[in-house]
């Protein structure tokens, strides 16, 4: 598989990575087995997908055990990610970015992970009660103590955003206004400052056919500095593979089940985009899904796409995109689609 680096340090993985959250967390439990996810896994790794993302809060912490399986046996094939920061129970996720809670979470992570180093920690969410140069300077020490090689911030997404500042204008040399996303300018600060402390590596966020708005200054910000961009949900959460059916139902615990864009309404709205996807990839006997990444990969040689899954099948195909490079004009004829409808709220 084609090699990308993250980061000043040139941390060398595959192109697409593993998003290893679907196996424990968040997506449909009757659906999870620990042996179909471990062969996941390990066809992601035979493939070339060696960055293995996980954090410990998915499950919580059983995802971390599931991917220290795998490294037993494999640490040389992977490029172990994962994050700290968030806190879940049973009805609620809190942050935690005090620093002697994110060096015990570090060595607890170490130990689920069954390896002696992480080679890339990331911050999921900051503490709003810490200042975050506490926290990332607690990060660093892991890097000085060994424990870590590289450092990584999570962006917060559209999600958190209130919906009257989700988009203002700004003019345009011509005179006419256009709406720009503000949603990572939080994010955006919070890297500048940082930076000061020691340098960030990469930054994950959401980037994706049907949620383009880290293209506007995120990913940017992150080119200009030699930064990583780690695209979650590449995907749309599955939507963009075209295997979803518009008011197929989610489980409860389904993340899906709560999300404005899974609505059936919204499903069946969004329909173009998929059908967009469909007729790209049928000029080179290429999945929905597969148009998706390889856009996402066209996005820049810093982007490694994050798709997640718990299947070998999907895996394996989700690897296979990397050999699909996009025309200009496939790409001009993607942008042209209509933009996602439903709120993101």
């Amino acid at each position: 598989m084609e090699r990308r680096t993250i980061g000043a340090a040139a941390l060398d993985v595959g192109a697409i990575g593993l998003g290893c959250m679907p196996m424990s967390w968040g997506y449909t439990e009757s659906q999870r087995s620990l042996d179909s996810s471990l062969r996941a896994v390990h066809t992601a790794l035979d493939r070339g997908c060696s960055l293995l993302d996980t954090a410990d809060m998915y499950g919580p912490f059983t995802n971390e055990l599931l991917v220290g399986r795998v490294l037993k046996e494999r640490r040389a094939d992977a490029f172990v990610s994962t994050k700290c920061g968030l806190l879940v129970g049973e009805q609620h996720i809190v942050a935690n970015g005090r620093p002697g809670y994110v060096k015990r979470a570090c060595d607890a992570s170490l130990r689920r992970l069954q390896t002696d180093r992480i080679d890339l920690y990331q911050l999921h969410r900051p503490d709003p009660e810490v200042p975050i140069e506490e926290t990332w300077g607690a990060m660093a020490e892991l890097v000085a103590a060994g424990k870590v090689r590289s450092l990584g911030l999570c962006a917060v997404g559209a999600r958190a955003v209130r919906p009257a500042r989700a988009a203002r204008t700004e003019r345009r040399p011509a005179g006419r206004a256009r709406p720009r996303s503000r949603m990572h300018d939080g994010t955006l600060a919070q890297l500048e400052r940082i930076q000061q402390v020691f340098p960030v590596s990469s930054v994950q966020a959401e980037l994706s056919v049907w949620s383009p708005e880290a293209l506007e200054a995120l990913l940017p910000w992150c080119e200009s500095r030699g930064v990583g961009f780690l695209a979650a949900m590449p995907l749309g959460n599955g939507y963009l593979t075209g295997t979803l059916t518009p008011g197929q139902g989610f489980e409860p615990e389904d993340l899906r089940a709560r999300h404005p864009r899974f609505t059936a309404e919204m499903m069946a709205a969004n329909q173009p985009v998929v059908a967009g996807l469909r007729r790209v990839g049928a000029r080179y006997g290429a999945t929905p899904g597969q148009v998706a990444l390889a856009w996402t990969l066209a996005q820049g040689r810093h982007v490694v796409p994050v798709p997640g899954t718990k299947k070998e099948r999907w895996a394996a195909q989700n690897a296979k995109a990397v050999e699909l490079t996009l025309t200009r004009e496939d790409l001009a004829e993607i942008a042209a689609l209509p933009p996602a409808r439903g709120s993101w709220y």
